[in-house]
């Protein structure tokens, strides 16, 4: 069965993920079907949140995405293959000193159909957990960080269209509110 992923003004896509302190065959079955949904959905990322949990955990892969990025990964660099689709539990990101902001169109699938301009840090490092609570550290670029990045947001409560700049965001403002009357319609039917 393929996970529901809720859209914008969900309430719970405003909220805090817990820490994960339990790394079972729940938590890895969670992950699978949070990998599944992603790919369903035609994906790159998603969240806890955007199923619905608040937790810190999110899944990732761009096998599929042009490689347009570089990455170490517990200090090797492994095929893509080896590691992704990647499950990231207790995500802590720590941006590398002295990268560049960049400006890159960026979707969600917990808003179908609206995209805007996003700045984000090229680099990162990002320290988590596997399903099985191994602790990793990702170094990271490009495509990679900013989908990252753009997850681990998801974890906090915050979303993309709140890193858009006001030009940008005003936009798509239309667009934003009649997903979230259609949101609101479709939680009370």
């Amino acid at each position: 069965m393929v996970l529901p992923i809720v859209h914008y003004n969900t309430p719970v896509l405003r909220e805090k993920g817990a820490p994960v302190t339990a790394f079972d065959a729940d938590l890895k079955q969670l992950g699978a079907a949070m990998i599944e949904a992603m790919h369903e959905a035609r994906g790159i990322g998603l969240a806890a949140q955007q199923i619905g949990r608040a937790l810190q955990l999110c899944v990732v892969d761009l096998r599929a995405a042009e490689l347009d990025f570089t990455w170490q990964l517990d200090g090797a660099k492994p095929p893509l293959d080896l590691f992704m689709p990647m499950v990231l539990v207790n995500p802590q990101i720590t941006v590398t000193p002295g990268t560049d902001d960049y400006i890159y169109e960026e979707g969600c699938l917990s808003f179908p159909e609206i995209r805007g301009d996003v700045i984000r840090p090229d680099a990162i490092t990002v320290k988590f957990q596997d399903q099985h609570g191994v602790p990793h550290e990702l170094t990271c670029d490009g495509l990679l960080s900013r989908c990252i990045q753009h997850e681990v947001d998801h974890l906090n409560g915050t979303l993309f269209i709140d890193r858009m700049e006001k030009r940008v965001r005003t936009k798509l403002d239309k667009a934003v509110k009649e997903l979230a009357l259609a949101t609101k319609a479709a939680a009370g039917s």
